[in-house]
């Protein structure tokens, strides 16, 4: 934080929350009492479709420029607004900081300080990242062929974040021949990246400089040619592709592909096989790929299948032959194969047919192996299908968990990487021998609380039935011996958007919660691919309401199971999930006692409206272009901001960060002063805005978890859990 911002963080917690005193009632003292700050009501008119909606605190948004002004008077408002929110929430707060402190204390200490990733070879190469004891940061290195070899640090953010705030490190690429490294550096929590090189043999850096980049790289096959991508300096879409030549300024990189409608976005890889370079340009419901042989990086780049509204695909590659993953006539997916020289749709065989009740979510290629991740009734599945023999399946034993495919670079083996977590499973990382079936456990996530047992918790998978009869899964995890007799503070946390699939996963941080007598559940709402593409499908664009609706049902299930009531609880999500708690909120404020908003994209309507903003135009296939009469009624109808009713509100607590790029800070900001102006309820609303920070908040390994103990402050609080 500058100068003029410490000022006026001092001048709006000095002037801009004041005092009105009270008599307790049973004591002649006076007691101070926080008045909650108070916004500026400027109406700015805003028309569409023959319909205005005024906007009373439309001058909340600043430009990027602006952000950086400080004496620009629109600029000073808003910081004083941001701050006396930040000042009032301290204010409420403050008899929770003592609780705040040991909550802290007690989620960081589970962590273990000095931990260390698996190593993965590449190239004759282990990596791994590994913790210092007490550092924020990781440090990214590598052994020679054995892990017994003197270690080599490519990375020590630690060193490398000193003197900033915020410091996130984008992709990490290592050339062909092992001696350089490319990464991305963010300092403003913007995600907008500039990439330095470091030549691994010396630990110099090189004097190329990319700015403005997305943050990763893809080295050509000749160590001297990089591959980028670039974003839109506005809208920050990411929209270009740069080729960069060792050695030469970055000024005179050449732009290799343009993406120019902008519904869509782009990116680079490299196969596994590391043959070709591979451009993605990707929209909601759309996709693209071109391919260039990687020992050519000057030469002719080629579409394997051209665009079509409808159809999205995604490629590997084997051989002399390309496995495409596709929605053609496969609501849920299949696999088929396609020779390298003939790749358009006409020429593709299948693999693995489509299954209505199956979702093929990915494909994993080794020399004797295909192996797939598929999702049956909502659980994830590992298949192991050997190019010739007997396919089987993976078991888990949960009823609720997360598995994956993990990190697999190697081509010609037997051995497959995979993840698995539960609600009351630490994250585990296995080997899994393809012939034998034998797996092992190379590392769970370490628990530093002595009193940490799996056995002391219960998790649970059931269906939550919503108003039109479908079936909702709700994953449920609580201390063993909690009594379902309606009394238990309950935390029912959602998401639902752009089909992000939220699985049942372990949570040391969540500890807290479970051992304070709270329930912990995940609504698996429509929105989501929990359960197939049409899961997804039935909570977008039109029928977007189901998210909300089911939602609110899982809600009503959790009290009619027995687990909570009207009276405990609690709401949870973040950015779409944000959106959520809005409108769930709005539809049915009676229902929780509270709710947290992290970083929630509120003011839907204005936000799809401006082109101009980050992901407005990428977004249309999500929730409808409002241009078109029929979205714009339809967003309208359960926008959070645009259905604020003089009513009582739960308890709320909203989070934002100054710098975010995906929902920009005046949305809940805006958001927090209207619910003030209109809602007649004394219940607390408070807003956290994070100065220094964006979408994902701290940078630092622990720091995040300061703004978590807060959150669960606010929920203890509310319950009458002081410690």
């Amino acid at each position: 934080m500058n100068l003029s911002m410490r000022f006026l963080a001092l001048s709006a917690l000095i002037f801009a929350v004041g005092c009105t005193e009270t008599t307790t009632e049973n004591s002649n003292e006076t007691k101070a009492m926080p008045t909650a700050p108070k916004a500026n009501q400027v109406p700015e008119a805003l028309v569409a479709h023959g319909d205005t909606r005024i906007d009373n605190y439309f001058w909340m948004r600043l430009s990027d420029e602006q952000k950086k002004d400080t004496l620009d008077p629109q600029t000073k408002e808003v910081l004083e607004n941001l701050n006396a929110e930040n000042a009032y929430r301290n204010e409420v707060m403050a008899h929770t900081d003592a609780f705040q402190d040991k909550l802290y204390e007690e989620i960081v200490g589970r962590i273990k300080q000095d931990d260390q990733s698996v190593p993965v070879k590449v190239d004759g190469y282990w990596y791994y990242t590994r913790y210092e004891e007490g550092k924020e940061y990781p440090v990214h290195c590598r052994k020679l062929e054995t892990m017994d070899a003197d270690e080599d640090v490519m990375l020590n953010v630690n060193a490398m974040a000193e003197g900033y705030s915020y410091y996130a490190i984008g992709g990490r690429s290592v050339s062909p021949n092992n001696n350089l490294v490319a990464y991305g550096v963010d300092t403003v929590s913007r995600r907008q990246y500039t990439v330095y090189i470091k030549d691994l043999t010396t630990g110099e850096l090189l004097m190329d400089v990319i700015p403005e980049t997305t943050g990763g790289a893809t080295w050509a096959n000749d160590n001297k040619t990089l591959f980028y991508s670039k974003q839109d300096p506005q809208t920050l879409r990411s929209s270009m592709i740069y080729k960069h030549v060792l050695g030469t300024d970055a000024s005179e990189d050449v732009l290799v592909f343009e993406e120019k409608d902008e519904t869509f976005s782009c990116g680079i890889g490299k196969t596994k096989s590391k043959d070709y370079l591979m451009i993605g340009t990707y929209a909601t419901l759309s996709t693209e790929w071109r391919y260039l042989d990687a020992n050519d990086p000057n030469g002719e780049w080629k579409i394997i299948q051209e665009r079509e509204r409808g159809l999205e695909y995604s490629v590997n590659q084997f051989g002399s032959s390309f496995y495409i993953t596709h929605n053609l006539d496969a609501k849920n997916f299949k696999l088929s194969r396609t020779p390298v020289t003939a790749t358009t749709k006409e020429n593709w065989v299948d693999v693995i047919a489509h299954r209505k009740d199956v979702l093929l979510e990915g494909i994993e290629m080794f020399k004797d192996y295909l192996v797939i991740d598929e999702r049956f009734q909502g659980l994830t599945q590992i298949r192991v299908m050997p190019w010739e023999g007997e396919e089987y399946y993976l078991e888990f034993q949960d009823p609720a968990y997360t598995a994956y495919v993990g990190y697999n670079p190697e081509f010609d083996t037997k051995t497959l990487r995979y993840g698995y977590s539960s609600l009351t499973t630490p994250g585990s990382t296995y080997d899994y021998e393809m012939v034998t079936k034998e797996r092992t456990l190379l590392k769970q996530q370490e628990v530093m609380d002595p009193n940490f047992s799996p056995d002391n918790y219960v998790s649970e998978r059931t269906m939550a039935t919503a108003a039109d009869g479908t079936q909702i899964p709700v994953s449920i995890v609580y201390r063993k011996g909690t009594k379902r007799d309606g009394s238990n503070p309950t935390l029912l946390y959602g998401y639902g958007s752009y089909g992000n699939t939220i699985d049942a996963y372990f949570s040391s941080v969540r500890l807290s919660l479970l051992d304070r007598g709270f329930v912990y559940a995940i609504a698996h709402i429509r929105g989501g691919q929990e359960m197939g593409r049409f899961w997804y499908e039935d909570g977008k664009l039109l029928k977007k309401k189901n998210t909300f609706t089911d939602f609110i049902d899982c809600g009503e299930f959790m009290i009619k199971e027995g687990f909570t009531s009207k009276e405990h609880l609690y709401a949870m999500g973040g950015s779409a999930g944000g959106l959520l708690v809005g409108a769930v909120v709005n539809m049915r404020p009676d229902l929780w006692n509270g709710a947290i908003a992290a970083v929630p994209f509120v003011d839907v309507v204005s936000t799809m409206m401006d082109e101009t903003i980050p992901l407005t135009t990428g977004e249309f296939d999500e929730w409808g272009n409002p241009k078109d009469s029929v979205y714009y009624e339809y967003i309208k109808s359960y926008s959070p901001y645009d259905n604020i009713e003089a009513k009582a509100y739960p308890n709320l607590l909203v989070t934002t960060g100054f710098w975010d790029s995906q929902v920009q800070y005046w949305e809940p900001a805006k958001w927090v002063a209207k619910l003030r102006q209109l809602k007649t309820d004394n219940n607390q609303l408070l807003m956290y805005c994070n100065m220094e920070t964006g979408h994902g908040g701290a940078s630092g390994r622990f720091q995040r978890y300061r703004e978590t103990a807060m959150e669960y402050a606010f929920l203890f609080d509310l319950e009458g859990i002081t410690e």
